[in-house]
Formats: structure tokens, C-alpha cells, sequence
């Protein structure tokens, strides 16, 4: 029967949602809200709530419509007053009341900006500035010339995060407090924010560089710099260098105008392009070879360097050993502090990027981005400028061909190395895995079919054979039959890395690339790079040269070196195709792999002097006609 009695608001809520199948779920709620800002904090890098700060800056700016600037300076107000220097932010954006301060600034993810997977979290600042500035983030703000302040800190007692509470003049409490006129600064009109950072202590100079910043001097302008690929064109930003000098030192306490990436690198550029890539894009420049170069101008980032590009931003930023590393794998084998690639994932339908909560790294599909992938792709089909700048770079590298004679040296026991590799065939009487497939096609930079490393075959047709040619002993290591697989062929392919030998003074080495390491193996490329100035080699090659005194100084210095280098190369080719025959095995996953591949494993293989210099004195003496001088 249905009641006489109307029914009131909330019933008819409940009453419309168990009409639609609601559950009228409880809403999750934080607990320990500091505990949870100070972890996510930790996933942030050092700097940065100088990006999560410009970035709110330049969001204020956009909604007002209108041209802005941002400042990064020293608040020269508290200085005055107690000659305590801290870090500010200043813009002329549209600003907050003290009622929309306390509303965005004292919630965990709240914002004036819509928040959005793709765009605002609207915890960014709170993250990263708060958990690093627990005495205090100051916030002033005006909105159409009416002026407000709140501040955020951290209770050393409770151990949260919260707007202190302040008693205004006419007796009452409240969480933000009205400000006077006189403490606006020039740089706002009628609307805008500054935002304060006290630092962990009162006495803290928050200006001082933190231990993780490049450039001391410099940090801010560097970092933002560095971050951003550009900024709106009607945003000037700034940020204050030299402020530990006078303010009346106009060449060393400037505001530096900063303009990302994007400027520089078009104004020193002597080539540049976009590449299209499969769900990416990769913009790159070469650099002129400019004193800058070398030198780097510490507020831009001015060499060779990889990063990811994602809404005018830059991720995943890699420099000097683990740059080089990273260009090599795209093919920029030599040269690489001249060459500039900025990889841009494309978001089409279908796929989800974004970035993770603390904006440190670029997801695609909730993974991290396939830098792999387009590595591979890039090499195959690399822009005609950059290859031959890259050919022209490479030419004087060291032309001397070893391995031909360290093949002949290993035939009589090749079948210790050799392991059997397969291709994809639909006709193929074997079945083999992915860890015993060779490559599709050669490859562009190294020039043999593919690399070592097997993995257990079977017959297609079901039998218990493995494949294995006579005296092939390698695939022991193998400890498991593959019990499917795609059907294949036999494909014979060289195991045997392409060397390069790289120095300082021929210019096909950085100095930033193996310094005081032997070697590194591009497992992708199938290239072992070996660093000429690596002292074990120069040390034996200078005691064999005192060893022929019946030859003058410097005479013999060419064959010596390169008799030298041919028993080093020995010892690493075999390091590299032994542990070939390990992939794929129980035991010998990736990172095991990259661990006996690394810089410094190569660098423990070459540490054996004996037997390597005993074959160099036997080896010179039948070059050279006579023997070594007795030591």
C-alpha cells in the first residue's frame, strides 16, 4: 500500500537508487593523511615543486586570458626583515580568495584547474613542495586587488599537514588572514599569487641550491630549462641568479629569462627534423661544434642528450654516461655530444598516455614507454643528415680488422661457441622460441646477421631432436625443451660483435663515455665499443715500446698498439660470444645477462696481464724480426 506520508529528500534518494541498482557505496576516506604526503613525496624527484609550482603558475596565467609573467626570486620582504634568504614564486595570474585558498590549498587533490588523467592532478605542489618545506609553504594571493594569505605546515607533534589557524584583530579565528596593501608586489596588479618556501627550520636558506642541483649557481634556471621543451609565447618566465651577490652587481645578481629547451637548440643547430616513427615521433638536432659544447652554459642544457616529450614537457632526461648509452642504442654511435633527440609518444584512440602521480615518468598503457622498440626502428631507417653526420664523425675511428684473426685463431674449437640459431619459416621443420630466433634481417649498423644466444629447439614434427649440429656443445647450457614454438628453419648467423676501437684524441669517444672502463657491448647492434685510452691498455703498450730498446722511441709505437689491441679484443670477443650461449637458460634471464655484459664486467675481462703479454712479446718478435729485450 503506498504511504500518505510524502516522501523527504533523502528518501528519495535511496528509494531512486535502489530503483537503478545503486549500492549506495560508502565513500573511502584518507587516514593519516601526512603519512600518505610524506611517501608520495618521496617518489618525487629533488626539484620537483619547481615544475608542480610553475605549472600552477602558468594555469592562473591561462585562465585569465591575458599575456603574464613568473618570477622566481628571493621573498626580499622576509630578507629585509630577518635576513633570512627564502625561495619565492610570483605570478600574475588570476588568483584566489581566501576562501578558494583554503578550499584548493588545504585538500589533498583539489584545484582550480580541472583535474584529469591527461592534464591536472591537483595534488602536484602539495606533494612536492609541502613534504620538503614542513616549517611552512606560504600562500598569498589577490583576487581583483583584495589580498589573502594561508599558511601550509606540517604539526611536528601529529605529524599532519594543515592551514595553521591565526586570530584576526576583531577576536575571531579563521584559517587565512587578509593582507594589507603594502605587501603586494610589483610584479601583480590586480590579481596574482606568491608562494613562499620556508624550508624545513626558520633559519634555512631556501635559496641554496639543494645537494642533487646542477649548476649551484644556477639550479632553478637550469632545471626549468631543462624541463620544458617551451613555454606559451604570452608567459615571460624569470628566475634569480647571483643572489648572493649585491643587488647593486647588475652582471651577477640578474633574473635570468628562461625559455626551454626549444630556443636553444633551434638557435644552435646546424641540422634538425621530425622522424616519424609507429606510435611516435622523434625531433632531432645536430649541434654546431660551439665552445658551449664543452664548457655547457650551466642554466641550458647545451650537449648531447635523450629525452621523452609529452605536452611541452620533458621526461625521463638522460646526460652524459647514461645519455651516451641511450643515443648509441638509437644508432648515434659517434658524435653523440652534438646530437639532441626528443621523443614524442603520439595519443591516439586506443591509447592511454599519461604520467605517473609525481609527473617523473611518461606511462603508455600503464607501462613505460617501449624505448626498445623505437631504438630499433629509428637505426633501421635513421634521417639521411644525421646518418652521414654520424659516418663523418666515425671515419677516423681505427680501421684495423682483428677479428679475421682471432676467428682463425678460435676455429679449432668454434664448436665451444657456435650456438645454432632459427628463422620463422610456415614450411620449417623445427620449433623454436623467441630466445633462439635470429633477427628478420640484417642490421643497418652492425652489418651481420644477428647476434648469438640460443634457445632449445625441437623438431616440428614432434620428435625428441634438438637440432644440434655434430660437436655443437654450447647448447648444454640450455636446460629446457621447448615444449611449442613457431616452425623454422636453421639460420646461420655470425656471433661475433663488430668492434670498434674509440679514443679521446681521434674525437669518436666523449669523455663522458666508459672513462676508466674497457669496453661496452650494444647488445642490440651486436657492437662492442672499446676505449683505446683505457689505461691497461696504454700501460701495456708503453712496456712492450721500453721493452725494444733496440728500436727508437716511438718508432715501433703503431705496431705495438695494435698487436696490443688485437689480444685484448681476443679476451672480449670470447667474453661476449661465451655468455651468448647463456640466453635463455634457467639461470640467465635479462638482468643477469646485462649484469656479465655491463662496462664494468667487460673491464674485470681485460684485467689479466700475463698470458696477454706474453703472446704480444711473441707476436712482436716475429713482426719486428728480432727479439724483445730481456727485462
Amino acid at each position: 500500500m503506498q504511504s500518505p506520508w510524502p516522501l523527504r529528500g533523502s528518501e528519495m534518494k535511496m528509494k531512486k537508487r535502489a530503483q537503478t541498482g545503486g549500492r549506495n557505496a560508502l565513500p573511502m576516506s584518507v587516514h593519516n593523511v601526512g603519512f600518505l604526503l610524506d611517501r608520495l613525496g618521496q617518489d618525487c624527484a629533488p626539484l620537483q615543486f619547481l615544475r608542480e609550482l610553475t605549472q600552477n603558475s602558468l594555469d592562473a596565467i591561462a585562465r585569465t586570458g591575458r599575456p603574464g609573467h613568473i618570477t622566481w626570486d628571493v621573498d626580499w620582504t622576509l630578507y629585509d626583515l630577518g635576513d633570512v634568504m627564502k625561495l619565492s614564486i610570483i605570478d600574475c595570474g588570476d588568483g584566489m580568495t581566501g576562501e578558494e585558498m583554503q578550499k584548493f590549498i588545504n585538500q589533498l587533490s583539489s584545484s582550480g584547474s580541472e583535474q584529469s588523467l591527461t592534464s591536472n592532478y591537483g595534488i602536484g605542489a602539495k606533494i612536492a613542495a609541502a613534504t620538503r618545506n614542513p616549517y611552512g609553504v606560504i600562500y598569498q594571493s589577490w583576487k581583483k586587488g583584495d589580498g589573502f594569505q594561508v599558511n601550509l605546515e606540517k604539526d611536528p607533534d601529529t605529524g599532519e599537514y594543515g592551514l595553521r589557524q591565526w586570530e584576526l584583530a576583531d577576536g575571531s579565528y579563521s584559517h587565512y588572514f587578509p593582507l594589507a596593501d603594502d605587501y603586494k608586489p610589483d610584479e601583480i596588479s590586480e590579481s596574482g599569487t606568491k608562494v613562499i618556501l620556508l624550508g624545513k627550520f626558520k633559519e634555512e636558506n631556501t635559496m641554496a641550491p639543494p645537494a642533487e642541483a646542477a649548476a649551484p649557481s644556477r639550479w632553478i634556471s637550469k632545471y626549468l630549462n631543462t624541463r620544458y621543451f617551451q613555454f606559451p609565447s604570452s608567459v615571460t618566465v624569470r628566475a634569480r641568479e647571483g643572489w648572493d651577490f649585491p643587488r647593486s652587481d647588475s652582471d651577477r645578481h640578474i633574473l635570468r629569462t628562461i625559455t626551454g629547451q626549444r630556443p636553444y637548440l633551434e638557435a644552435h643547430a646546424e641540422a634538425s627534423g621530425v622522424h616519424e616513427l609507429t606510435g611516435a615521433r622523434i625531433h632531432w638536432w645536430i649541434l654546431r661544434d660551439e665552445p658551449a659544447i664543452s664548457s655547457n652554459s650551466g642554466f641550458i642544457e647545451s650537449g648531447g642528450h635523450v629525452a621523452a616529450l609529452y605536452q611541452n614537457e620533458l621526461y625521463d632526461r638522460e646526460t652524459a654516461r647514461a645519455g651516451t648509452a641511450k643515443l648509441q642504442n638509437f644508432g648515434v654511435l659517434f658524435g653523440t655530444r652534438f646530437v639532441v633527440l626528443y621523443l614524442e609518444p603520439i595519443a591516439v584512440l586506443g591509447v592511454n598516455l599519461t604520467t605517473n602521480t609525481a609527473r617523473t615518468s611518461l606511462l603508455l598503457n600503464g607501462s613505460l614507454l617501449p624505448w626498445a622498440d623505437w631504438a630499433y626502428e629509428f637505426r633501421q631507417n635513421m634521417p639521411k643528415q644525421l646518418a652521414e653526420f654520424i659516418r663523418e664523425k666515425g671515419s677516423s675511428s681505427s680501421d684495423q680488422d682483428h677479428v679475421k684473426s682471432i676467428k682463425e685463431r678460435l676455429k679449432g674449437i668454434i664448436d665451444l661457441y657456435k650456438v645454432s640459431r632459427y628463422r620463422p619459416n610456415p614450411q620449417g621443420i623445427y620449433l623454436s622460441d623467441e630466445s633462439s630466433r635470429a633477427p628478420t634481417g640484417p642490421s643497418s649498423d652492425s652489418g651481420h646477421k644477428g647476434k648469438g644466444g640460443g634457445g632449445v629447439v625441437r623438431t616440428a614434427s614432434g620428435g625428441d631432436a634438438l637440432g644440434f649440429r655434430d660437436g655443437e656443445l654450447g647448447n648444454i647450457y640450455h636446460l629446457f625443451e621447448k615444449k611449442g614454438g613457431v616452425p623454422s628453419d636453421k639460420a646461420e648467423t655470425d656471433p661475433f660483435p663488430v668492434v670498434q676501437w674509440v679514443s679521446l684524441r681521434e674525437g669518436t669517444r666523449d669523455e663522458n663515455e666508459m672513462e676508466d672502463r674497457a669496453a661496452r657491448y650494444l647488445s642490440e647492434q651486436n657492437i662492442l665499443r672499446v676505449n683505446a685510452d683505457f689505461r691497461v691498455f696504454t700501460d701495456m703498450v708503453r712496456r712492450l715500446c721500453k721493452e725494444r730498446k733496440d728500436a727508437p722511441d716511438g718508432t715501433i709505437e703503431g705496431v705495438v698498439t695494435d698487436v696490443v689491441h688485437a689480444w685484448f679484443e681476443q679476451a672480449l670477443i670470447e667474453t661476449v660470444i661465451g655468455l651468448q650461449q647463456l640466453k635463455g637458460s634457467k639461470e640467465w634471464g635479462p638482468e643477469p645477462m646485462d649484469v656479465a655484459l655491463s662496462e664494468e664486467a667487460l673491464t674485470a675481462t681485460v684485467m689479466q696481464r700475463y698470458h696477454v703479454h706474453n703472446q704480444c712479446r711473441r707476436d712482436l718478435g716475429a713482426k719486428l724480426g728480432k727479439a724483445l729485450q730481456k727485462e
